[in-house]
């Protein structure tokens, strides 16, 4: 069973590269573009990490996202909508690194649950 820690955590921006160069030279994270994705990722020294989603409809800025580790996917988006909240998007791949699915809680927080195809980073969240 999962420890359901907080494994990613995405801030939304205009310019994801530069988004990725201010925080770089504020926090010093480090810093992977992936232009073909229009995503920038970002790790901290102490571990946490994330990414900058181009700012969209989905994405709006503003919407800071927190993306949770879960073992099962859709029976936490199942359980979501028994406790009150919304799925906004169901379990659905990223290519080549893991699952994620987004809801809205009663409050109206959107947050995520994510899988990862690694069975060591499941084990250790």
């Amino acid at each position: 069973m999962s420890k359901r820690n907080v494994v990613h955590v995405e801030i939304p921006a205009s310019n994801v590269e530069g988004a990725g160069k201010f925080y770089q030279e504020l926090f010093g994270w480090k810093i992977q573009p992936i232009p073909e994705m229009n995503y920038t990722t970002w790790e901290s020294e102490g571990g946490s990490a994330g990414g900058f989603p181009e700012v969209s409809e989905e994405n709006p800025a503003g919407q800071v996202i927190v993306y949770i580790h879960s073992d099962d996917i859709e029976a936490d988006l199942k359980k979501v909508e028994k406790l009150g909240g919304k799925v906004l998007h169901q379990k659905a791949e990223i290519p080549q690194t893991g699952w994620f699915g987004v809801f809205r809680d009663p409050t109206g927080n959107v947050l995520a649950l994510y899988t990862s195809m690694d069975e060591e980073f499941n084990k250790n969240n």
